[in-house]
């Protein structure tokens, strides 16, 4: 039996200031974006990121790149 990977859908999150806790320490909240070209390249994903945090009135973490696959009997 050959079982293969195909890639089926692609997203990616930002992580986002969403307040403090009560020690004051940053709470930070991903926004998600679907709809993502599967054959996207890091990097054009990490140019939209950044484009993204600049207009952005809060401060900004991590960026996530999701990545959902299919595993089929082929």
């Amino acid at each position: 039996m050959a079982v293969s990977k195909v890639l089926d859908t692609t997203s990616f999150a930002i992580e986002v200031e969403s307040g403090t806790d009560k020690t004051g320490a940053k709470i930070y909240k991903k926004k998600n974006f679907s709809g993502v070209k599967n054959s996207v390249t890091p990097e054009n994903v990490y140019a939209v990121a950044e484009a993204i945090k600049a207009i952005l009135s809060v401060s900004t973490r991590d960026y996530y790149l999701n990545e959902a696959s299919k595993i089929v009997n082929a």
